[in-house]
């Protein structure tokens, strides 16, 4: 089987395998995203945020403001910044 061009074109390893980009301007991490037969990719989380520790006010309200989307699932920019970042 053929690797799918999406994976190398972001140089990650695997569908649903984030990775980190330094060298982006703006956003800190890529994935491929694959939920039954979509697949995106998916850029996210802000280059330079430092995610908070579980139970920190900051942590609370990040999830608190995103939980719409990230509720979404794996094919949203949230559900990876959830997952990776905080």
């Amino acid at each position: 089987m053929a690797k799918d061009p999406r994976l190398e074109r972001a140089g990650v390893s695997g569908f649903n395998k984030p990775k980190a980009t330094p060298s982006h301007p703006t956003k800190s991490h890529i994935v491929v995203a694959k939920s039954g037969d979509t697949i995106k990719t998916i850029r996210f989380g802000a280059q330079g945020a430092h995610g908070s520790p579980d139970g920190s006010k900051r942590n609370e309200a990040f999830k608190a403001r995103h939980a719409s989307n990230i509720a979404k699932g794996p094919l949203s920019a949230a559900y990876w910044a959830n997952k990776v970042k905080w």
